[in-house]
């Protein structure tokens, strides 16, 4: 099984980047091929050029796509399964990472559709990730989890997933060891369900 990481977080020092060595790490185990579009360590550029927006705004699909757009188009198409891995910064992913869909998110490959050009497929797991300071339970309180979900798996994913679900590890500001333990049993389950969608 291939499975592309498209990782958002300038740190190594941050609890993400331990996450995302733990579900590499899980992941080896299974002997799955693994692909990290590591964002910001590729200096990804999140924002539109007026030659993208003339292509985006008005369907201008003669317009060429950008080389660092078909690479990541590449990576789409290898994949069975594409994990999104980042923390949650002011209810949201990076900006980054909106970037990414904002440019990867080709008009007639990932949406309208056009005779003359790749359609992106559907991807048969589609996997949202994510660090939280707050602890799930007051994400929930306050609607917060609610509309990460509904942005993440309705519209940026859509149905360009088959299958797709969110799974949001809170409470990282905690002084606590008991919040990584858990996180660490619910990056294992996810990765048995991964492997339950491919049975």
């Amino acid at each position: 099984m291939n499975i592309l990481i498209v990782y958002s977080h300038p740190s190594k020092k941050s609890y993400t980047f331990h996450i995302l060595e733990t579900l590499q790490k899980l992941l080896t185990e299974q002997n799955w091929n693994i692909e990290i579009s590591d964002l910001y360590a590729m200096n990804f550029r999140c924002d539109m050029s007026e030659q993208e927006y003339e292509r985006e705004g008005f369907a201008k699909t003669e317009l060429p796509i950008p080389s660092d757009l078909k690479d990541e188009h590449r990576k789409i198409e290898n994949a069975d399964c594409i994990i999104f891995l980042y923390p949650v910064w002011w209810s949201d992913c990076p900006a980054i990472l909106k970037g990414w869909f904002d440019r990867v998110y080709t008009v007639g490959y990932a949406y309208k559709e056009n005779s003359n050009l790749q359609r992106m497929k559907t991807v048969k797991c589609g996997i949202v990730l994510c660090t939280a300071g707050h602890p799930n339970d007051l994400l929930k309180a306050t609607g917060i989890s609610e509309s990460m979900e509904r942005i993440m798996l309705n519209d940026r994913l859509g149905e360009r997933f088959e299958n797709k679900e969110m799974l949001i590890l809170g409470g990282t500001t905690l002084d606590s060891e008991n919040f990584r333990f858990e996180h660490k049993l619910k990056i294992e389950g996810l990765v048995i369900k991964i492997k339950q969608y491919f049975a």
